[in-house]
């Protein structure tokens, strides 16, 4: 970029200034600069969820990672809802958890609580970064154990399937009386992302 200014009286040829160059590496980082890829999680169903209208309940989920938040459609008075619902997350931080809850939608108060749990991706990240080609459909790569310091409420196995790793997670709800959540992991490689 060039600026011209008038030089003093008597020459009236314009004078050159070249502005200083801004340095590529002091530009901000775009989010495709640390962008691994997509986490594609299907909400899949709920299991004998807490009750919070007078019979039943009218619920959805919410996933929360980060700044990201999504959440399903409600489903009407059932506590076994099925949503088979996809949400996608963008990944920038494989160790940062991600959240769920599940929420009573109400026309005329605010939306119950209805639980939440937490899950990590560490395992099924390591799975997607080995070579599984060739591998039969059905191979499990890993398993994650329930334990106490997750929600999970059985093993969960992080399978090659179609040419793919996908994880599901039975999903044990806490601080509600009862409920879980099932949901599968997948994951989207995106072009021009970082990758993993």
């Amino acid at each position: 970029m060039r600026f011209f200014f008038k030089k003093p009286k008597g020459d009236h040829k314009p004078l050159m200034v070249d502005s200083p160059k801004i340095p590529a590496n002091s530009r901000k980082t775009s989010l495709m600069d640390n962008l691994l890829g997509l986490l594609r999680i299907r909400i899949k169903r709920g299991v004998n969820l807490a009750v919070r209208d007078v019979r039943s309940s009218d619920p959805y989920v919410v996933v929360k990672m980060g700044r990201q938040k999504l959440k399903t459609r409600v489903i009407k008075k059932d506590v076994n809802p099925e949503w088979n619902e996809d949400l996608t997350l963008s990944i920038t931080d494989p160790n940062m958890p991600i959240k769920l809850t599940v929420y009573d939608h109400d026309t005329f108060s605010k939306d119950d609580k209805m639980g939440d749990a937490e899950f990590d991706i560490k395992t099924y990240i390591e799975a997607l970064k080995m070579n599984l080609q060739g591998l039969p459909s059905g191979t499990i790569i890993s398993r994650v154990m329930p334990s106490r310091h997750n929600c999970i409420s059985e093993e969960s196995c992080v399978v090659w399937r179609d040419d793919k790793v996908v994880q599901d997670l039975c999903l044990r709800l806490r601080n509600v009386e009862c409920g879980e959540v099932e949901i599968q992991l997948q994951w989207i490689d995106l072009p021009g992302s970082k990758g993993l």
